[in-house]
């Protein structure tokens, strides 16, 4: 068996990114925080953390780290359990139950719509604080892989080992643009021609989407045209409404805009992109109903 207090110490120091917020935090100093994690890694044989900044799990790291934080859940559930159900009569109190932390990833267009709404209640009415990772919606599925969070919203189907996977809907992504942008840069409407000169609005480098519509519905995406890079939904959405370029915007964001009038569609039809909940194959009350959430604001959402 290894030492939970090892655990707990590798689980800090990658929550906090580092060996001395991880000390604060488990209120120790930071040479006891590496001499625990040297401890642990020499109770597996291996290195458990590259000496980065930050550190980072190794395969090892991983693996130990999804086993701490599946047992630390499953146990703080059963605590909590304890306390409601076999408490003497008159001494349960819940606003003394012990405060669980559950870390989740999603992508920003999920969270930027209809995230927010779909797990608020749960995590009002539960003594549950959220630990929650923004990444893209392909990405997401790798911090679940590397046990650093306990469930993703990602645009994978298959599940990975130790998890399980269901579908949520399918997010529509609008090319659009404002009027003006359009009669200016698109007066043919959306062509390959055009789009080489034509200014983007692209989320982030890793960002996929616009490149995959423009290959799908031009044939190919001119990756070398000019790009605005904004790492924000709702500032994205303001500089495509503001003439500085074209964009894909999901549809819980563009649906007004292009009633109004206030947004252009550009090309045949959005883009589908198909979102999946996945999280751990675990019996947790508290993953089971931030999923039960999920899945029920995705068929008002993304239906």
């Amino acid at each position: 068996m290894i030492d939970a207090k090892l655990l707990a110490t590798l689980a800090a120091v990658v929550d906090e990114g580092g060996f001395e917020r991880a000390a604060r935090r488990l209120n120790l100093t930071q040479s006891a925080v590496s001499q625990r994690i040297r401890q642990l890694e020499e109770a597996v044989g291996q290195a458990v953390l590259t000496r980065t900044q930050p550190p980072r799990p190794t395969g090892p790291g991983r693996a130990l780290l999804r086993h701490a934080r599946r047992v630390g859940l499953l146990e703080a559930e059963l605590q909590a359990d304890l306390a409601r159900q076999y408490a003497p009569a008159g001494t349960a109190n819940p606003a003394e139950a012990p405060w669980q932390t559950l870390a989740l990833a999603v992508n920003a267009d999920t969270l930027a719509t209809w995230f927010t709404r779909a797990v608020l209640p749960v995590f009002v009415n539960e003594r549950l604080v959220l630990d929650l990772r923004v990444d893209d919606q392909e990405r997401t599925l790798e911090l679940l892989r590397g046990g650093e969070v306990a469930g993703c919203v990602s645009t994978r189907d298959t599940a990975t080992q130790g998890c399980r996977a269901e579908p949520l809907g399918v997010m529509r992504y609008h090319c659009a643009c404002a009027p003006a942008f359009a009669e200016r840069w698109f007066p043919h409407g959306l062509t390959l021609k055009a789009a080489w000169s034509a200014p983007a609005v692209v989320f982030n480098r890793d960002d996929n989407v616009h490149d995959r519509f423009l290959s799908q519905t031009l044939g190919a995406s001119p990756e070398s045209a000019p790009r605005h890079h904004v790492p924000d939904s709702e500032r994205f959405v303001d500089f495509v409404l503001g003439g500085a370029g074209y964009g894909l915007i999901p549809h819980p964001q563009a649906d007004r805009h292009l009633a109004s009038g206030t947004l252009v569609a550009l090309g045949p039809a959005p883009l589908p992109v198909p979102l999946y909940w996945h999280c751990w194959n675990i019996p947790s009350t508290l993953l089971a109903r931030v999923g039960k959430a999920l899945k029920s604001a995705a068929r008002r959402e993304l239906a």
